[in-house]
């Protein structure tokens, strides 16, 4: 790699602001906010609106939107066979 083209790459924190879910990792992401890890270090503190443990798909709360009269006229439109004919 070339040297002093590269941004820092750094231990963070990312804290879910939703759930409080708080997850140590990497990334050239800083912030003047800190946090005191399990650890005993301390390292910058980002907020985030969704993680692993809020989003929808991940907990198992997310809905199927299309339905069969969609998916036929996709069908239709683009002239597929359906899954469900036989």
């Amino acid at each position: 790699m070339k040297e002093g083209i590269h941004p820092e790459y750094h231990q963070v924190v990312f804290v879910d602001v939703s759930c409080d879910f708080k997850v140590l990792g990497r990334s050239t992401l800083t912030s003047k906010e800190t946090i005191e890890w399990e650890d005993g270090n301390t390292y910058p503190m980002i907020k985030v609106e969704q993680s692993s443990a809020s989003h929808p798909f991940y907990t198992g709360k997310s809905k199927a939107i299309a339905n069969k009269g969609q998916i036929e006229r996709f069908n239709q439109r683009y002239n597929l066979k359906s899954n469900t004919e036989s």
